[in-house]
Order: C-alpha cells, then sequence, then structure tokens
C-alpha cells in the first residue's frame, strides 16, 4: 500500500489554485431552505446527496412516458453580470426547460441545475439559486438537486454560466404534436411581454455598445432601464398547457415553443409534412423592445421572425371549437392569448400574412 508524501505546510493548496471549499459549503447552507421550498409530492430526502431520488406515482398512470429536456440561460446572462442582478434568469431557466416538456403534453416533475463560475460568490450564487427555486414553485416543479463547480483559472472570476435539466411524465399515446394536427386547427399564441432568453447575442450586439448603455431608459421615456427591459423574466406557460389539456383533453393537439429560430423556426415544428400555418401578424400585440432592436440594428422583419419571438412565446393548435374555451382557461390564469391564425392545407410552411 503506498502512502501520501510527508510534506510540510505552505505550500499549494486547492484555494491558492482558485477553488475555495469553504465557499462552497457556505453556498449550500445558504440554498438548502430555498431547495426545499421547492418540494413536491414525489420527492425523497434534500440536497447534499450524491443525486436525487424522485418517486413517480405510477398510480396516476397506466402507462407512463418520461419525458427529458436540457437548456441554459444563454447569453440573457451577460446582461445579469453586467448589471449584478441574478434574481430572474433563474426564472427563464426553468421556463427554457419546463415549457419544451409541455410541448409534448408532459407534466414537469423535477429539474437539475448545473451552475459554472470562475470564483464561487455564495450571496451570488444564493440570488441565482432563489430564482430557479422561484421558476420551480411557478411550474409546481422541484429543484432535486444540482452541481457547482468553481473553474478557477480557466474562467474570470465574475464568470457565470448555467444550465438545467428537466424530467416531466406523460400517459403513453396522449403525447401532443404534429400527428395530432390537422387542416382548420386553430393556432393561439401566449404572449410574451419580452425576449424571453432567446436572441440575446443579436439584441446585445444592437442595443449594448457600452455596458452603461444598459443604465440608461431602454427607449425615450422609458419607465425602466435598458438592463431592466432586458431583464424581463420569461414567462412560465407550462401550468397553462397542463390546466388546458385538463378542461379541453384532446381538443389541444400541438404545442410550439417560441425559442431560438423565432415563429419562423418553432412554429413548424409542430405541423405535419401536408399542412400549412397561416400566421397574421397584426393579430397580436409586438412589445416595444423588439421594435427597438428591429430601428436600432436596421434588422430586416425576415430576420426579427427568424430570431425572435416578436411578443408570442407559445403557440397552441386547439379543435376549432374549442378556441373560445381555450381563450377562457388562459384568461382565468391571468395570462393573456390571442387568436393568431390557422392551419390549412400545405406543405409544412409558415406563412406570414
Amino acid at each position: 500500500m503506498s502512502r501520501l508524501l510527508d510534506q510540510p505546510d505552505g505550500g499549494m493548496t486547492y484555494a491558492s489554485a482558485g477553488v475555495s471549499i469553504a465557499a462552497g459549503d457556505e453556498a449550500v447552507n445558504r440554498i438548502k431552505k430555498v431547495v426545499a421550498s421547492t418540494a413536491r409530492p414525489g420527492v425523497l430526502g434534500g440536497i447534499g446527496g450524491f443525486a436525487g431520488l424522485f418517486a413517480l406515482d405510477t398510480s396516476k398512470y397506466s402507462s407512463p412516458v418520461l419525458v427529458a429536456s436540457a437548456d441554459g440561460v444563454g447569453t440573457k446572462l451577460e446582461v445579469a453580470r453586467q448589471m449584478g442582478r441574478y434574481d430572474s434568469v433563474g426564472i427563464d431557466l426553468v421556463a427554457m426547460l419546463v415549457d419544451d416538456l409541455a410541448c409534448v403534453g408532459a407534466e414537469p416533475l423535477f429539474l437539475l441545475d448545473y451552475v459554472a463560475v470562475g470564483a464561487l460568490d455564495p450571496a451570488r450564487l444564493e440570488e441565482l439559486v432563489r430564482g430557479i427555486a422561484e421558476g420551480c414553485r411557478l411550474a409546481n416543479t422541484a429543484l432535486l438537486g444540482g452541481e457547482t463547480a468553481e473553474h478557477g483559472g480557466v474562467m474570470a472570476p465574475d464568470d457565470l454560466d448555467v444550465a438545467g435539466f428537466a424530467v416531466g411524465v406523460i400517459e403513453r399515446g396522449h403525447e401532443l404534436g404534429p400527428d395530432r394536427v390537422r387542416s382548420g386547427d386553430v393556432l393561439i399564441g401566449l404572449a410574451s411581454p419580452g425576449l424571453r432568453s432567446n436572441g440575446y447575442s443579436l439584441a446585445r450586439r444592437v442595443l449594448v455598445e457600452r455596458p452603461d448603455d444598459l443604465r440608461g431608459p431602454a427607449w425615450d421615456g422609458a419607465a425602466r432601464s435598458l438592463g431592466e427591459e432586458l431583464l424581463v423574466p420569461s414567462v412560465i406557460y407550462a401550468p397553462t398547457i397542463t390546466s388546458l389539456q385538463r378542461q379541453l383533453g384532446d381538443d389541444v393537439h400541438a404545442v410550439a415553443h417560441i425559442t431560438g429560430g423565432g415563429i419562423m423556426g418553432n412554429v413548424v415544428r409542430l405541423l405535419p409534412a401536408d399542412l400549412d400555418a397561416v400566421i397574421a401578424m397584426d393579430s397580436f400585440e409586438t412589445p416595444r423592445i423588439f421594435f427597438e432592436i428591429q430601428r436600432r440594428g436596421r434588422v430586416s422583419a425576415h430576420e426579427m421572425v427568424n430570431v425572435f419571438n416578436c411578443g408570442v412565446g407559445m403557440v397552441v393548435a386547439v379543435e376549432p371549437s374549442s378556441c373560445d374555451a381555450a381563450l377562457e382557461v388562459v384568461a382565468s390564469l391571468s395570462g393573456q392569448a390571442f387568436v393568431i391564425g390557422a392551419v390549412s392545407a400545405g406543405s409544412r410552411t409558415v406563412v406570414l400574412t
């Protein structure tokens, strides 16, 4: 059996290499109660173990199918870093994850996060995790665990990146998707007050020449700064989709989450090969921030709809006879929805009018 060398104290340490075990312990202690606040039926134990445990209630499903997603927040984090605010980007992370699950009709169960930093700041991590926990509560999803990695000497001390992984469940045979969509279906758009978490590389290039630009008004006469406008958290739509399914049943046919790729690149994903989605762009309100990006960057309309949600964060294809009921469900949940178009015969194309 080998043994370690008997070296004297005073040499290199993990801390001198850029990783603080003490800061890591403090961070875990700070977030324990925050994580516990997201618990839902099925969660077993708490954080601190090597893995999270969740007991699936198989009595609710005769043939359960687990659905998984992975995503991050993207370069919206750079706006958060420059503003010194991390409370809302955690909500964005949850939205990106659970709303993808909702597109196949799955009920989100739990998620895990991964945070990489240059130097661990327990207070900053706590702020971020509080946002993730708030998003989990809004989505009725458990924050089951995660990992924080301190990349000393690789990332700059104030650098931070975050990603997440979510798992949901659906009864086999009840999955939403293109195979359920048919000609005549009504397309309902769920309003998005901002960019959500997509298109920030272009938005920052257009709007932020210097970090100080984030402190000024978003536009002439705006009530909040550009940074505050760009940090508006994503709406979490998953509970709305779940409510629509519960109340309308099979009349909900498909859902598209409008993320990277904008309206054009995502609505097409709910279409079968022989149908088109015809969308009237004047049927919904586009928030001012999108027009600012377009005007100041001289961005074409074609580019805008291929990058941004332009005011519609999710599109739902429903049976025409259930259109009014669907709008009432969204309104009852304090959401805003519009009839933005319909499905018709075609060749799997999104047609904007």
